[in-house]
């Protein structure tokens, strides 16, 4: 599956046999990258798009030096879910 980033629109997608899915973020403060928003089209729910677009996006987290933060709830619970691997970049 491939994931194109793209920092001026401040998001990560993934487009399959013409359906989407997307994780928005915005960079509040200097170091701090916040997931605010994930969408899946329901053509590609139940396929664990949204589970790599969150590797993803924590990945870039990571590789950047960023702190982590997630108003979005869909990324709240997957953090929550793999506390261990990323608590070192949260925020």
């Amino acid at each position: 599956m491939v994931i194109k980033h793209d920092p001026t629109s401040q998001q990560l997608t993934i487009t399959r046999n013409g359906h989407s899915a997307e994780l928005a973020y915005s960079r509040p403060a200097e170091g701090i990258i916040d997931f605010t928003h994930t969408f899946v089209d329901e053509a590609l729910r139940g396929q664990g798009v949204a589970d790599e677009l969150a590797r993803a996006g924590l990945a870039y987290a990571h590789a950047n030096h960023l702190k982590v933060k997630t108003t979005c709830t869909f990324m709240a619970g997957f953090v929550q879910r793999h506390r261990a691997k990323y608590a070192d970049i949260l925020a």
